[in-house]
């Protein structure tokens, strides 16, 4: 061992350690003997000698202690009450206060000594009891003193009551500030006194807002004064209630109110909660809530002065009209950052809630159109809508309204594009419906729409900001469609107003500075009005319905031919045109010669896009529809004949697999010729065995031997397989009628023993047997 001291003081060094080392021990020792002479299992805090090792405690110490307490103070407080509800009368006047004196003061004087000895969950819980008493003394006098009282003067009491109680409470609590039940306890309390003064001079419901609201604005006060303390900063709780009931009976009285003088007093009542919220929000950081709630009373205030005069609309928009100005407080900056957040959000709230009006009365008056549909082209859509002094007429001003305000915010907080959007479809809907109720003619109507319809989709094929555009994009849209709704009521008002829009769209699809998806989308509706076009003009024909088909047919033809130099909108377009396709098929249903020939030339259709190298697969629905086509055409005629069925699909599709194996010799026979084969042997086969004729069985055994030939020779295993099993089931087919008669002919016996024999036979000659499977196996293996 080397250590940076000389031998002599590490020697010292050690007889120190040590000495102290026995000092400790001594004191330990002695420490022990005193302890083992103590009765340390009857002391609080000795657990860990009971304690087993390594078994953990089910109850910690402060808890065990908090619940003792607590139990204690319950069972006290059930005594109490128990005395004064049971024994009270029992006692005379003398003894009565003495008790009520002598515990209550115990009950409140105990928690000092205890809190200057550290035991503070226990001053917790007599303090607790103490409060508790305090009531129950407040009950018992009076019980004595006002044994008769009505319900007013019991009210008036436990006002009074609950004041002093309050008061009591608070002193309590600032003279023993360690003491956290009494300070709490006096904030609720303070709550009561007000409202059950209004509840016993028999208020209205007007006063007992204003002595909610009184209530209110003293929690607030006192949550003002220091909202950084407890329970100062919890005031805000109770006083949030409490204004929240007196606007709710401010506005359920204004909402009642049938004369501007009624409304007066709730609107007293409404201004009051106003700048108390505004107030609020002014001295306690973080209360916007405050001063939404202030906002919303305000404009109640305000605007239910002058909404007993005026018709309902006209109501929400002097509503919407005094919230405006609202959203003007984010501009000031010399206001609190909570109260200009706070009146700003309660102008957007009563915006929105007036917009939802104006939106709800627009769908109501442009769902209306929809009667047209019971009879089309029978002019009698009304001239005169509404009149200026009904709803109708209020809803596109506060539609307007509601739209100037989403837009100037969309401009002051631009980072918010909904707002924008938003404006974009209340502005819409305002100026879509403002025509309705101004009783003008149908046609200055129906231009005045097209005309807002129009700017909508200027505005989306030109707007850069995405979310303008697709909301300008949806509503003009719609309004497309519910203008030509109203114009089916006309035969003239039809043509102009299909022309016009399918013009409309056509030009958006060809403006190049449009982004691509609405170019795409103008396109695609240019093509839908352009058959909406053509069907219209069809019905002044004295053609049938199913006529109609032939013409519509000439819109997916035209779009077909302009193929590539529609550009970026070809696909649009196109599936545009398949719909205007199957729309002509749905309308040639009614009549199978037209349907065969609209079939047919919808086939010739995807034929001629089929050509181009980048829509081959359009070959494929040109074949369906062919097929279709003659299949109708037959049907039609009375053809039976499975075969004029199946031929017609045969035919090309083994034309299509010759083509494929001279592209790929390396092609199955299956995949090339097995499904054009297929397609008219199986269904000749099985109508063959319910052919009672024979040229049937013969042409299909002719044919099947020429594919089972042509199968052999080109060592193609589908043809022959094919072939040889159509030719085996036909030749099976004409020998069934003698292999009956002939088994009708042999005895019964002769069955069973050809079959045994044939299988002794069998069983003999396996293995050979099995030899020519593998070979007829191997050589099926090898054809292609």
């Amino acid at each position: 061992m080397n250590t940076p001291l000389p031998p002599a003081d590490e020697l010292a060094l050690i007889d120190r350690e040590l000495g102290q080392l026995d000092a400790r021990r001594l004191y330990l020792l002695a420490r022990r003997d005193w302890l083992l002479r103590q009765p340390a299992p009857l002391l609080w805090g000795a657990p860990a000698a009971a304690a087993a090792p390594g078994r953990p405690e089910e109850a910690s110490a402060p808890g065990a202690q908090n619940l003792l307490l607590t139990l204690g103070a319950v069972l006290l407080a059930v005594a109490a009450l128990a005395f004064t509800l049971v024994s009270w009368g029992s006692l005379g006047i003398g003894g009565r206060s003495a008790v009520l004196a002598v515990v209550t003061a115990a009950a409140l004087v105990t928690p000092a000594p205890l809190l200057r000895r550290g035991l503070r969950s226990t001053a917790e819980s007599v303090a607790a009891v103490g409060l508790l008493l305090t009531v129950l003394d407040a009950y018992a006098l009076f019980a004595v003193g006002m044994p008769a009282a009505d319900a007013d003067a019991a009210a008036a009491y436990a006002a009074g009551a609950a004041a002093v109680l309050a008061a009591a409470w608070a002193g309590y609590g600032r003279a023993l500030p360690a003491l956290r039940i009494p300070l709490p306890a006096a904030l609720l309390t303070a709550q009561l006194p007000l409202p059950l003064a209004a509840l016993a001079a028999d208020a209205g419901p007007a006063e007992l807002g204003w002595a909610l609201l009184a209530t209110a604005a003293l929690d607030l006060a006192l949550a003002a004064s220091a909202p950084a303390r407890w329970p100062a900063r919890a005031a805000w709780v109770p006083a949030a209630a409490l204004g929240a009931g007196a606007l709710l009976i401010g506005l359920s009285e204004s909402a009642v109110a049938a004369s501007a003088a009624e409304a007066v007093a709730p609107a007293a009542l409404l201004a009051a909660v106003a700048a108390l919220g505004v107030a609020a929000a002014w001295r306690i950081p973080g209360a916007w809530p405050a001063a939404t709630a202030g906002g919303l009373a305000a404009v109640a205030a305000l605007g239910g002065t002058a909404r007993p005069e005026v018709a309902p609309g006209w109501a929400v928009v002097t509503h919407l009209a005094l919230a405006l100005p609202l959203l003007a407080a984010v501009r000031v900056t010399a206001l609190p950052e909570p109260v200009r957040l706070g009146l700003a959000r309660a102008g957007a709230g009563i915006a929105g809630l007036a917009a939802l009006w104006g939106c709800a009365a627009a769908v109501v008056a442009l769902a209306a159109r929809l009667r047209v549909l019971d009879e089309v082209w029978a002019a009698t859509t009304p001239a005169a809508g509404i009149p200026p002094a009904q709803p109708g007429a209020a809803a596109p001003v506060a539609l307007l309204l509601a739209a100037g305000a989403a837009r100037w915010l969309s401009r002051t907080l631009p980072g918010r594009p909904e707002s924008a959007a938003a404006a974009v479809a209340l502005g819409w809907g305002g100026l879509f419906t403002a025509p309705l109720p101004l009783g003008l003619p149908v046609a200055a109507v129906l231009a005045a729409q097209l005309a807002v319809t129009a700017a909508a989709g200027l505005l989306a094929l030109r707007s850069p900001d995405r979310p303008t555009a697709i909301a300008a994009g949806a509503v003009a849209l719609l309004g497309a469609g519910n203008v030509s709704l109203a114009a089916l009521d006309g035969r003239a008002a039809t043509f102009a107003v299909l022309g016009l829009l399918g013009a409309g769209c056509a030009a958006g699809a060809a403006y190049g500075p449009a982004p691509r998806w609405a170019r795409s989308a103008a396109a695609a509706l240019a093509v839908g009005y352009a058959t909406a076009l053509v069907v219209a003009l069809s019905a002044l024909t004295d053609l049938a319905a199913p006529w109609w088909a032939l013409p519509v047919l000439a819109v997916p033809a035209a779009v077909t031919a302009a193929g590539p130099r529609l550009g970026a909108q070809r696909l649009a377009a196109e599936a545009a045109a398949g719909a205007a396709g199957l729309l002509a098929l749905a309308l040639a249903c009614g009549d199978a010669p037209v349907l065969a020939l609209a079939l047919a030339l919808a086939g010739v259709v995807c034929a001629g896009s089929a050509v181009r190298a980048d829509r081959r697969a359009l070959g494929w629905a040109a074949w369906g529809l062919f097929v279709a086509a003659a299949w109708v055409r037959l049907a039609s005629a009375g053809v039976a004949a499975a075969e004029a069925y199946t031929l017609p699909v045969t035919l090309p599709a083994l034309a299509v697999g010759f083509l494929r194996r001279r592209r790929d010799p390396a092609a199955s026979s299956w995949t090339a010729y097995g499904p054009g084969l297929a397609a008219t042997l199986l269904p000749s086969l099985a109508a063959v065995w319910s052919d009672p004729y024979w040229l049937r069985p013969l042409l299909l055994g002719v044919a099947a031997l020429g594919v089972t030939l042509a199968g052999a020779h080109r060592r193609l295993r589908a043809p022959l397989l094919l072939g040889g099993g159509t030719l085996a089931a036909v030749a099976l087919h004409e020998l069934a009628p003698y292999v009956v008669q002939v088994a009708g002919a042999l005895p019964r016996w002769l069955p069973p023993a050809l079959a045994g024999l044939l299988l002794l036979a069998v069983g003999a000659t396996y293995e050979k047997r099995l030899r020519d499977a593998r070979r007829l196996r191997s050589a099926l293996g090898r054809l292609r």
